[in-house]
């Protein structure tokens, strides 16, 4: 009698929690998407294959440091489980944050002319990347600043701020790129600085709406000398090094399927850019629900409740297959119409419809584990993150290596394996740890 009416509150809590976070990532790759609509309608392909390195640069540079956003979620829902301070979390991460942002700059010459390196592309093309990675490397105090202000809000179940800093930036970064590209003809270099500007308007967003949590009362009831204490930082930094080392693996995959796109050609390369962007819409869209599973995980984890834990692992991934479902109709009915307004130039969008069909398999073989993400930085199974995806990446390689004389559609076969074997390794684990 009383299961169903259980059922549907936690699935009111679900989406209480998942809807900002869903538009919050619906909206994300808007960054790109914007960026790439403003040069693809440029003169030159060499704009949108410069961008592509470029933004592809950032996402792996960046995205090497997302365990400031999932690691602050996950001890920031555990505290709160457990009714401890959650100050302290977000602190550290902000403190860490801005150290490595610093060192980003410092490191930028360096970081910029290996990336560049394994990335390839015409000269041309690397010429105009090297311009939009110096100029948008400056916004990495504020890019990484944010990752660990989004943890803390979706750790507090405050989903409604990621929503709003996600909206704070895009609509700036917008604006920007209208005004630096179409107005102004800065063509990369106006991209780049729109969004290195869109980071530190996110980040101050981020910090006022935040800012009874971070300078309200909860500054007198923090522990004396707690930022110092080195216990809790070293389980932060453990399980911050094996996110990162997860998120290096992950990023790998995207690094190498770009720079494999760049040997094939500056038309393939663009192509792949915009296709990149379905993927983008997918993740950031499932990401909604695997973000809830975070809070409702870490939550249940916080207080010991393995009943609230198992029933938050099930709904989420009932939510998770209704929305890859949608997307896979979407993508099939607004294929062909997204690449259409993502770019003019009648080669690029030749070959991206080309290619087309594999987006459609995305929402089938990506599903499992954005969801299982979710789950496991909920629990801080950090090190279970980091081994199944570095065994997911070294399946990658194999099968691109025998699918190569395919040419694109072996990286996008090879991708999509990597996907689905992401999913089920985790699966596997999560299994055996649950018992």
């Amino acid at each position: 009698m009383n299961k169903k009416p259980g059922q549907e509150a936690l699935n009111r809590r679900i989406w209480a929690l998942a809807w900002p976070l869903l538009l919050s990532n619906i909206t994300a790759p808007l960054l790109g998407l914007v960026d790439t609509a403003v040069v693809g309608h440029l003169d030159s392909p060499v704009y949108l294959a410069a961008v592509a390195l470029g933004a592809n640069f950032f996402m792996f540079l960046y995205f090497s440091f997302n365990f400031l956003r999932m690691g602050t979620t996950g001890f920031t829902a555990q505290a709160r489980g457990a009714g401890e301070a959650t100050l302290v979390v977000v602190l550290r991460a902000l403190l860490l944050s801005t150290v490595l942002g610093g060192l980003l700059i410092l490191l930028q010459p360096a970081l910029r002319e290996a990336g560049l390196w394994l990335l390839g592309g015409s000269a041309e093309v690397q010429a105009l990347a090297r311009d939009y990675i110096a100029i948008r490397v400056l916004g990495a105090p504020a890019a990484l600043g944010n990752f660990a202000l989004i943890g803390f809000a979706i750790g507090l179940h405050r989903t409604s701020v990621p929503l709003k800093m996600t909206v704070l930036m895009h609509a700036s970064n917008a604006l920007l790129d209208f005004l630096l590209v179409q107005v102004w003809h800065f063509d990369v270099r106006g991209v780049a600085t729109a969004s290195a500007l869109a980071e530190y308007l996110g980040l101050a967003g981020g910090l006022f709406w935040l800012r009874r949590e971070i300078f309200g009362d909860a500054w007198r009831a923090l522990p004396a000398g707690a930022l110092r204490q080195l216990a809790p930082m070293a389980r932060l930094l453990a399980v911050n090094r094996d996110i990162f080392l997860r998120s290096l693996a992950l990023l790998s995959v995207f690094f190498f399927f770009t720079a494999q796109g760049a040997r094939l050609g500056d038309t393939v390369l663009a192509a792949n850019a915009v296709l990149i962007t379905f993927l983008l819409l997918l993740s950031n869209t499932l990401d909604g629900f695997a973000n809830a599973a975070e809070a409702l995980v870490g939550d249940a984890t916080g207080r010991h409740d393995r009943r609230a834990l198992d029933a938050a692992v099930r709904a989420t991934g009932r939510w998770t297959l209704m929305v890859a479902l949608l997307a896979l109709a979407g993508f099939a009915l607004g294929g062909a119409p997204l690449i259409r307004l993502l770019t003019d130039l009648p080669a690029v969008r030749d070959t991206a419809t080309t290619y087309l069909p594999w987006m459609l398999l995305l929402p089938l073989t990506a599903s499992a584990g954005f969801w299982l993400d979710g789950v496991f930085v909920g629990a801080t199974l950090a090190p279970q993150m980091r081994n199944t995806m570095i065994l997911a990446t070294l399946l990658f390689f194999p099968v691109w290596w025998l699918t190569r004389d395919w040419g694109n559609h072996g990286l996008w076969l090879a991708m999509n394996v990597w996907m689905a074997s992401r999913g089920v390794l985790m699966a596997l684990v999560w299994r055996r740890v649950r018992g």
